[in-house]
């Protein structure tokens, strides 16, 4: 009797070891020990107050048995908590944009994501490559998808005129009732959106129609990963703050002393 009383009351706690496979409470406890893994690296970890990985990632309705796209995980730094959560019970399909010689700066950023993998293989030989390349070809098959997560690359799209084309690719590529999470720089809506959004910046109701327009429903916002110390003027847009901080030791601690940038969170789905 006394053994069934402490786990019932175990599970009351919602401890892991109470969760089945694909829970909430399964997947919180799994996100937690990936944050905690001391192989994790140091910097990484310095960002997660500004990153809030587990609080995001909940949010979106990620589960550790499911299939997830990452769109251009750039240096991987959501990968390295995704890959090892998905590898045992899920799915984590990398979607990499294609890179020539003539992009030093994405060739270097892909150097340095197949290093980061090759690493840890043991942790890391599960993860999936798809391409992607908005408008050209599918990112996988369609319908075949429970989640796309897409961190701070929506602007980049509007950039180069392709966000429309790659947000029909991720529906597309969704099951329906599947989950598009998308987190990026938030603009000031005072100001009128630049539709190339050059200073990196994006407007909530402006993004909302543009996700809206390809077929997606907004479900929630959060304030997750909200900066009210980021006053979204700075000379050189996004890039002035951290991580980036541009400028180098130009303003620097005024930059450090914002942080990164003021982002929505946004969680939209694919209609049945």
């Amino acid at each position: 009797m006394r053994v069934s009383t402490a786990l019932v009351l175990l599970c009351t706690l919602g401890l892991a070891a109470c969760a089945g496979p694909g829970t909430r409470a399964d997947t919180a406890a799994s996100i937690d020990e990936v944050l905690a893994n001391p192989l994790r690296p140091q910097a990484d970890r310095a960002r997660d107050i500004w990153r809030h990985p587990r609080q995001t990632l909940l949010f979106f309705g990620l589960r550790s048995n499911a299939t997830v796209i990452e769109i251009d995980p750039g240096t991987g730094w959501y990968l390295q908590v995704l890959a090892p959560l998905l590898r045992d019970k899920g799915r984590y399909i990398a979607a990499l944009p294609p890179v020539t010689p003539e992009q030093r700066g994405a060739t270097r950023e892909r150097e340095r994501l197949e290093t980061i993998i090759a690493s840890r293989p043991q942790v890391f030989n599960r993860i999936e490559r798809a391409p992607f390349s908005p408008g050209k070809q599918p990112i996988v098959a369609a319908n075949s998808v429970d989640l796309v997560l897409s961190f701070r690359s929506l602007h980049g799209w509007m950039a180069d005129e392709s966000a429309a084309a790659a947000l029909r690719d991720m529906y597309n590529a969704l099951k329906p009732g599947g989950v598009l999470g998308i987190v990026d720089h938030r603009g000031n809506p005072q100001v009128t959106q630049d539709p190339r959004a050059k200073s990196g910046y994006v407007n909530e109701a402006y993004a909302i129609r543009l996700i809206e327009a390809a077929g997606f429903k907004l479900v929630a916002t959060a304030e997750i990963n909200a900066n009210a110390r980021d006053t979204r003027d700075h000379p050189r847009g996004v890039w002035n703050l951290p991580p980036t901080l541009i400028d180098g030791d130009k303003d620097r601690d005024r930059y450090l002393a914002i942080g990164e940038s003021d982002r929505f969170t946004m969680k939209f789905v694919k209609p049945r």
